[in-house]
């Protein structure tokens, strides 16, 4: 068919055909195999006009396998042949223990194309393409393929999907009929839904920053707020000596403030017994008996208010106070194995509100308030229940939870975590909450990267933005996975429609991905400018793809490859409305 090479340049080579060959249009992004004495080049014909082809080089076979890049190009004198299947399975993968099913050829007769488990599990990956385009179905058939294998039981797999529009619950709920050691769990929103676990998010496992995501932190001058409630939640369910103590002290402390502030005295006693009502101790308490020289006063009847505007027992009151000051208690640090609820956590704020002045600040005191609107929001709103834990557990065992059935007996090798029911900022804020909860989980064991975790976040876009996190709290969490997670077994696959809303520090981070067909000029732009080794060609080619069809390229693919995915069986609830049968019924 090819006669001789016409030229060469650093990018590839033109080729004349011989006279009378046939040329058919499926030539076109055929591979093709430069060889002389010392080399051997591998070619995609990229152009094709009526007497010559061209052809870009991709790599080089050397001692059995394919080697991406060239550096030596082939000599004219090169004869042209059509890759061989043999050199084919070099490029899409050969069939091995390590090597799963992803798809097939829609050039090569449809032959199989594998990749390495490791180089394509254990890197961050993007899959993206417009709605319609076969994404979620791409997705489901992926991870069906790692079970469907026969070859390998991928029991410890540890696969989370955080699933926007509840799609995938139809894909993986008979997962246990493939093989009975493998094991599906649904995490729902929607608490009418039946056969499901209800979310759960136990509060004492969250951090400051955190809650500062619950309650939507917009200033740096509400953190110190969320610090300290953090702090007394955990210190006003503490049992032990030190901590009731401690609770004294700093009792005494807000009500010490309160005292010698500028207030009135209805107002300051007020304040005083709100201090009382979020936190008590047998010291201190409305009925607590104050001991004064031949009488006895309760607590509440110290605070009596003369006619002169004064409390008719302050000398009693501020000495009984002072008793329980101890300097050196400042430095309680109080156990955060703690449980604990949303109403003890708003209690925890309003003691911090008044014993730290913030409500009688005014510089401070619209941060204050917009806090506690908040958190009462949360409490009173619909969000509550998902807090609503009933017993307290580790962190360990909440991770156990998470991967265990509800018996406690079977490992999950996939959790979806259904999160249609709740609004985006919601969404958002428990997606970034888990993360790091898992993140940190993985970054804590002994053995590093001993129990890989894959994170699928559909939707990325409504995610992983250029929110404020980085500013207020000087991380985004999904940066950090992205830039760390690797390394400690936690990945991320972003699946999105719209990447340019993505931020572009964990874009750059993705070492593999799985273009379906896109359109938007904006998205290829941006796709251009922040994939690594994105050719032209390759932006070309995706926007002419069909459905179910994606361009894959990256670390676990030796070359650029169009890749055609089988439909996943089951699918996911991922298809058009049929609307000619609606309008009909």
């Amino acid at each position: 068919m090819f006669e001789k090479i016409i030229y060469i340049n650093d990018e590839g080579a033109s080729i004349k055909v011989k006279e009378g060959a046939q040329l058919v249009t499926n030539l076109m992004n055929l591979h093709v195999i430069f060889e002389d004495d010392k080399k051997k080049i591998l070619g995609e014909i990229d152009d094709i006009s009526e007497d010559t082809v061209k052809a870009r080089f991709l790599g080089e076979f050397q001692n059995n396998r394919f080697v991406g890049g060239v550096i030596r190009k082939p000599n004219l004198n090169a004869t042209v042949r059509i890759i061989t299947p043999e050199e084919m399975n070099l490029i899409v993968g050969q069939k091995t223990q390590s090597n799963m099913l992803l798809g097939s050829s829609p050039l090569y007769d449809n032959c199989d194309i594998r990749v390495d488990i490791n180089n394509l599990f254990s890197n961050h990956m993007a899959i993206m393409g417009n709605s319609g385009s076969g994404k979620s179905c791409g997705v489901a058939r992926l991870l069906q393929n790692v079970f469907l294998d026969p070859s390998f039981i991928p029991y410890r797999a540890n696969f989370f999907i955080f699933d926007s529009s509840g799609e995938y619950r139809n894909a993986f709920q008979n997962l246990n009929e493939i093989n009975p050691n493998y094991h599906y769990k649904f995490y729902t929103t929607n608490y009418n839904e039946p056969n499901t676990e209800q979310l759960k998010i136990p509060l004492w496992l969250l951090n400051t920053d955190d809650f500062a995501l619950l309650l939507s932190v917009n200033s740096h001058s509400q953190l110190p707020i969320i610090e300290r409630m953090c702090k007394l939640v955990y210190v006003f369910h503490q049992k032990d000596m030190n901590a009731t103590e401690y609770k004294n002290h700093i009792i005494a402390k807000a009500i010490m403030t309160v005292l010698y502030s500028n207030e009135t005295s209805t107002s300051k006693r007020n304040d005083i017994f709100s201090i009382i009502a979020s936190c008590s101790t047998s010291n201190f308490n409305l009925e607590a008996e104050v001991q004064g020289i031949g009488y006895t006063r309760k607590f509440r009847d110290c605070f009596a208010i003369d006619s002169n505007g004064q409390f008719s027992e302050s000398v009693l009151i501020t000495k009984y106070i002072s008793e329980f000051i101890h300097p050196e208690l400042d430095n309680y640090e109080p156990s955060e194995n703690t449980f604990f609820t949303l109403e003890d956590l708003e209690k925890a704020l309003n003691f911090t509100l008044i014993s730290e002045g913030w409500l009688r600040n005014e510089n401070t005191y619209s941060d204050a308030v917009t806090i506690r609107v908040r958190l009462h929001a949360l409490i009173t709103g619909p969000c509550a229940k998902y807090f609503q834990c009933r017993n307290y557990m580790s962190l360990t065992q909440f991770i156990s939870s998470l991967i265990m059935t509800s018996d406690g007996k079977h490992k999950c090798q996939v959790v979806n975590f259904n999160l249609d029911d709740v609004d985006d900022s919601f969404a958002k804020s428990v997606t970034k909450i888990f993360s790091r909860i898992l993140f940190d989980f993985c970054k804590n064991l002994k053995d590093r990267g001993s129990l890989p975790f894959n994170l699928f976040l559909e939707e990325a876009h409504r995610y992983i933005q250029h929110d404020t996190d980085e500013f207020i709290l000087g991380y985004n969490i999904f940066d950090r996975i992205a830039k760390e997670g690797r390394k400690y077994g936690v990945i991320m696959n972003l699946i999105s429609q719209r990447p340019v809303e993505i931020s572009e520090t964990v874009i750059s981070q993705c070492s593999n991905f799985m273009i379906f067909k896109m359109n938007h000029p904006r998205d290829i732009d941006y796709i251009k400018k922040m994939v690594p080794n994105i050719s032209e060609e390759i932006v070309e080619k995706q926007k002419t793809l069909q459905p179910g069809t994606c361009m894959a390229f990256g670390t676990a693919f030796q070359i650029p490859l169009i890749v055609h995915m089988q439909m996943p069986d089951p699918a996911p609830y991922s298809g058009n409305a049929d609307v000619f049968a609606r309008w009909t019924a």
